[in-house]
């Protein structure tokens, strides 16, 4: 049996790693340059030593690479940030964080690990970098640098519901073995799809707390009060999340996997009353039968990719409406990313930061799964 002994670059604050510890996998080292992710990532795993800094400081990268060896490092996992690729980013291909896989590669070269997983979006795929004056395609630049030492899986590109993951969360992932090994490391079978239903479909309803304050809020809603008790007896993250009433209300009159801007009357405007363009899929709420959309940094806002609660027909006043008129809850997305319920987030982060770093994360049980079936190996 091989014992793995990891390093995680671009750390984030550690949700691929969330369920290392069921499979035996220990991550001994740890790099991210955002301090307070850092912190995060130190008080869930004080057992892994975070080194906090900017990985194209050649100090800084020199540091991690001779901890590594020390600590006889035989698997990286890399996440380099995505927003200069993504589609919810700018999609900007001259982005400089896209040439942050080149620190990630120099790393994996000198420390020499056995087994490696590289993530990003599908996007990476055709995205372009600039290396020492050559524009090369990031999957070519990768396979130039390391197929020489590493086998490639066949593979890449993984779908989150494909790990039975409430979400349709596709990412291209390269997963390398030392050719000594003589195998390649492939992605599990797929499993069926879990919809939202199926995942959040028996959690008490929320409603909305209104950015108008509280009294406009216990005026639209008057059951709000006790909406929220009975929320937060589940989990003190299944609280309601806050938005503008007029937000609110295109969302109320919104169905079940449609978007407000298709409504005749309650569709999203200005301010000044005029029409807001937008994507067919922002103020979407999403469907029952499907898994959730992809979790982006923006998870919070109806005004993004699909993020809101797909919510259930009900009748006031002769009128037709629709509950949940809000984003997913912080526990709700604990869910759809397959984040432990249990996983012990420090008591100062605060609901804000907590979405923006769920949203750049890799769901835990895809990291989980990915490399279980590397064990799977030895273990024959």
């Amino acid at each position: 049996m091989c014992e793995i002994k990891g390093l995680s670059l671009f750390a984030n604050v550690g949700i691929a790693e969330a369920m290392f510890d069921e499979i035996g996998v220990r991550i001994l080292l740890a790099n991210e340059i955002d301090e307070r992710r850092a912190r995060f990532y130190s008080e869930v795993y004080p057992n892994t030593e975070m080194i906090c800094g900017d990985i194209t400081d050649d100090s800084i990268r020199d540091h991690i690479i001779k901890v590594a060896i020390e600590k006889g490092v035989n698997f990286i996992i890399a996440t380099p940030p995505c927003q200069g690729m993504s589609v919810a980013g700018n999609r900007d291909p001259e982005d400089p964080r896209n040439q942050l896989i080149s620190y990630a590669i120099d790393v994996i070269k000198r420390v020499s690990p056995d087994f490696v997983m590289l993530e990003n979006v599908p996007r990476q795929l055709t995205t372009k970098i600039r290396i020492n004056g050559e524009i090369i395609k990031i999957p070519d630049y990768i396979k130039k640098e390391l197929e020489g030492e590493y086998l490639f899986n066949n593979n890449t590109l993984a779908k989150a519901k494909d790990f039975g993951v409430p979400q349709l969360r596709e990412r291209n992932i390269n997963l390398l073995v030392k050719k000594k090994w003589g195998f390649r490391w492939e992605f599990p079978e797929a499993i069926p799809v879990v919809s939202l239903k199926e995942a959040i479909g028996d959690l008490p309803s929320l409603d909305p707390l209104l950015h108008e304050g509280m009294e406009m809020t216990l005026e639209k809603f008057p059951d709000y009060e006790k909406k929220r008790i009975e929320g937060e007896k589940v989990s003190k993250w299944h609280h309601p999340p806050v938005h503008p009433w007029r937000q609110v209300e295109w969302m109320m009159h919104t169905p079940t996997g449609t978007s407000a801007i298709f409504n005749d009357k309650f569709f999203p405007k200005k301010k000044d009353g005029t029409e807001i363009r937008a994507h067919h899929n922002h103020y979407r709420r999403m469907s029952w039968d499907k898994p959730a959309r992809t979790v982006t940094m923006f998870n919070g806002y109806m005004s993004t990719l699909a993020t809101v609660h797909p919510g259930r027909p009900y009748t006031k006043d002769g009128e037709l409406l629709y509950s949940d008129a809000r984003v997913l809850s912080v526990y709700e997305l604990f869910i759809v990313m397959s984040i432990p319920l249990n996983w012990p987030v420090p008591d100062w982060v605060e609901d804000s930061f907590l979405r923006s770093v769920i949203g750049e994360g890799i769901p835990s049980k895809v990291a989980r799964d990915i490399l279980q079936n590397l064990l799977v190996h030895f273990e024959k």
